[in-house]
């Protein structure tokens, strides 16, 4: 085991935080119980954000980025953990207040391991990662709400293509649930219609301001999105309907009424990956394994080496990316 390896390490430069390749030792990393040698991590909309410069994720600073990783542990000083063990940590501050998994080492806290599903592998894990664990967070909150029965009508999708909505289209049409995918990218339909998509709607048609009450369409829905797309979304959905809000790509704003809420008895669920309780996160991994085609993940996922992490952050960014980047940290070395 080499006492350097390579990091992607956001610091402050000229009073703005920037993102570059960095070498990091041992004795850098925060002290926490468990040292996990990471095999994976992966790209959400929160790392291209982070990488680009485009939003302030880190707290503080210098700062390892990356919200998610999946390794062996190496070392552990908490016996629930011992050399060899399969893990990944999903959220708990990894890349905004804790170091993160764009690094071929680092420390975690136990608290914030999930021991590896036998269903997966640690790839497998990290194309799922906080957007697939998102997604099927959203489609418990759904289920919860009892609005979501087999059948009970059709479930909106919206930013369908991206990580997030790829997996929710996937798990919820697993269960049984008629999926219409809300995407602007026509060539992604095929794509779409192959995790189980059953319709599709243009996101445009959502982009644009719309009357505070619209016709009745959506018993649930699960939005990636916010601003206008979610107001619109809320208005669509029908009487007694729910919808999990999960995302903000166009903007943390919701210009909206109370009235599909005062109305027609319509919920807005608001769903957080960061902090979930060990019981939800069970229960969601336990979804992922019983619902997720690993066929079907395995068609929305791509695999690259470290070295094309900035250009991957920019394309999430730019809209670019369809289904799951993961990021091999085996394959060091910056371009």
């Amino acid at each position: 085991m080499s006492d350097r390896f390579q990091a992607m390490i956001v610091a402050d430069v000229g009073g703005k935080p920037k993102a570059a390749f960095g070498t990091l030792a041992l004795s850098d990393l925060p002290d926490h119980e468990v040292l996990v040698e990471v095999a994976y991590s992966c790209v959400n909309y929160k790392d291209g954000l982070a990488l680009t410069g485009r939003g302030r994720i880190a707290r503080r600073l210098p700062m390892v980025a990356g919200a998610d990783l999946a390794g062996t542990v190496v070392e552990s000083r908490n016996p629930a953990y011992r050399p060899g063990d399969k893990i990944i940590v999903t959220g708990w501050g990894l890349s905004e207040t804790e170091w993160g998994g764009y690094a071929r080492y680092q420390r975690v806290k136990a608290e914030w391991i999930t021991p590896l599903p036998e269903a997966f592998s640690l790839k497998e894990a990290m194309a799922i990662g906080t957007a697939g664990f998102t997604a099927a967070l959203s489609a418990d909150a759904l289920e919860e709400w009892d609005i979501c029965a087999r059948g009970a009508g059709e479930i909106l999708v919206t930013g369908a293509a991206g990580g997030v909505g790829s997996m929710a289209v996937a798990l919820l049409a697993a269960a049984g649930h008629r999926v219409i995918a809300a995407t602007g990218r026509p060539e992604t339909q095929a794509y779409l219609a192959d995790l189980g998509a059953a319709g599709f709607v243009d996101r445009a048609a959502l982009a644009e301001k719309g009357p505070a009450l619209q016709k009745e369409r959506w018993a649930g829905a699960v939005d990636s999105v916010g601003s206008t797309t979610l107001a619109n979304v809320l208005a669509q959905t029908a009487y007694g309907g729910a919808v999990a809000a999960c995302g903000l790509a166009s903007g943390p704003d919701l210009p909206a009424t109370v009235m599909p809420h005062i109305l027609r008895g319509v919920s807005l669920l608001g769903i957080e990956s960061v902090f979930a309780p060990a019981a939800k996160r069970a229960r969601a991994w336990a979804r992922l394994a019983r619902d997720l085609d690993r066929a079907k993940l395995a068609a929305m996922t791509r695999v690259e080496p470290f070295a094309r992490l900035p250009e991957i952050a920019a394309e999430i960014i730019a809209g670019q990316v369809r289904g799951r980047v993961v990021i091999d940290l085996a394959t060091e070395g910056a371009a």
